[in-house]
């Protein structure tokens, strides 16, 4: 196999073999040769119906002419300025259109990026040291926000890697999500919280939904103890619908980060939100911030494009929520009750009920999913290799597609 031999190779030339370390699939990962529509093509020939989908920035599908058109186009003209081009106007007018709550935005590399920015800023603004995010949440790989998670309600960080020092997550506070008591009684206790930082529906440990109301009463919260609020919309922002969950929730945060759909399957990221927040970033403010890559125009060109077309499409949101919530009610009975969706996101948990926050996400049995997992491949259907990531479709996913997904959930199970 073609795939075992060059990942043999690769364990000798990149750490695990992998760029990441979610792809580090046992015995080996599967390598793709290529990819168009709802499908992966491995080097093994396969032909698989893709639901990870790059982890989610594949909304449009892969190889979607109107996104490469708008990647060929660029390529004519140049793909790495180091100026500013007018491509960053046209997506910074398109987001800040779409989400009532952002004034300015800056364009970095990626999601990551966007989270780190973003956090330094809201100290930069606010005078304050420390943060409260999510346990469980995943906003990137940077230092502040490598928390083990687990390690309680009321108690500042802990590591959860090497090279990350003690002190630096130690102003990292995490609360469970869904739970707004523990967050107004960590508030109680420190008045030197800059910001609250969660994804708004949790989309690093499967999809975990927002309990009722639950959105409303962070923002309530966080601005009755004058904390800024930051939505990372780095999953959701405009996989759920155009103005991401921010939109569909009603609220306001005061910062918001977006990456993943906004660059088109290319590299991007941002951070934006009210004006007065925003001009504190660098030049224009002390907060500094900065990037050879930033506002790439290849980015930028695939981004316009992607959203742009679903702008003008929106009634793709409706089609995909509806196959989804075909392919829950499509389950064997038993496994209904744990199957979660919103939109084009799904996760079938292997517990009895759907989780509300992290610690009930992790009490899934790991190993059936893992077997459950292998089987759906052999079938011709790619997942995510972990039970603690989301699953996607895209606007290519046809109807035959979901019954073919279908039809192997119920084999597989």
């Amino acid at each position: 196999m073609k795939s075992e031999v060059f990942f043999n190779e690769a364990k000798g030339l990149m750490p695990g073999g992998v760029s990441s370390p979610v792809r580090a699939i046992r015995p080996y990962p599967f390598y793709t040769r290529s990819a168009r529509g709802s499908r992966l093509v491995t080097e093994d020939d396969a032909e698989l119906i893709d639901c990870c989908l790059g982890y989610g920035p594949m909304i449009m599908g892969h190889a979607h002419q109107a996104v490469r058109e708008a990647i060929e186009g660029q390529l004519a003209s140049g793909w790495l300025y180091g100026t500013p081009s007018e491509r960053e106007l046209k997506l910074a007018r398109r987001i800040i259109a779409d989400h009532p709550s952002v004034d300015m935005v800056r364009f970095v590399s990626s999601g990551s990026e966007a989270t780190m920015a973003a956090i330094r800023l809201a100290r930069g603004y606010t005078g304050k040291k420390d943060i409260i995010k999510i346990e469980g949440g995943f906003h990137g790989a940077h230092d502040g926000v490598l928390i083990k998670a687990g390690s309680g309600a009321t108690t500042m960080g802990v590591p959860d890697s090497a090279g990350v020092i003690e002190d630096v997550v130690a102003h990292t506070a995490q609360v469970p999500y869904n739970d707004t008591e523990a967050l107004s009684a960590l508030l109680e206790k420190n008045d030197d919280i800059a910001a609250f930082i969660l994804e708004p529906v949790l989309g690093n440990i499967g999809t975990i939904l927002p309990e009722k109301d639950y959105l409303k009463e962070v923002r309530a919260i966080t601005e009755e103890h004058d904390v800024l609020l930051i939505f990372d919309e780095v999953i959701t922002g405009y996989r759920l619908g155009i103005g991401g969950a921010q939109v569909k929730y009603d609220i306001r945060p005061d910062l918001t980060t977006l990456g993943k759909i906004i660059g088109g399957g290319l590299p991007i990221g941002c951070f934006a939100g009210r004006r007065e927040i925003m001009e504190m970033v660098a030049p224009a403010g002390p907060v500094y911030q900065a990037g050879t890559f930033s506002g790439n125009p290849l980015s930028l060109a695939a981004g316009a494009a992607t959203l742009d077309y679903l702008t003008g499409h929106r009634e793709v949101y409706d089609a995909m929520d509806d196959k989804t919530r075909a392919l829950g009610e499509s389950l064997p009975a038993p496994y209904r009750d744990s199957f979660v969706r919103l939109g084009s996101m799904f996760k079938l948990y292997f517990r009895d009920t759907p989780p509300t926050n992290y610690v009930e996400a992790k009490e899934s049995d790991t190993a059936r999913f893992g077997a459950f997992w292998k089987k759906m491949l052999a079938a011709g259907v790619f997942l995510p290799p972990s039970q603690y990531e989301t699953n996607f479709i895209s606007i290519a996913h046809s109807d035959s597609d979901m019954e073919t997904i279908a039809g192997a959930y119920t084999t597989c199970l």
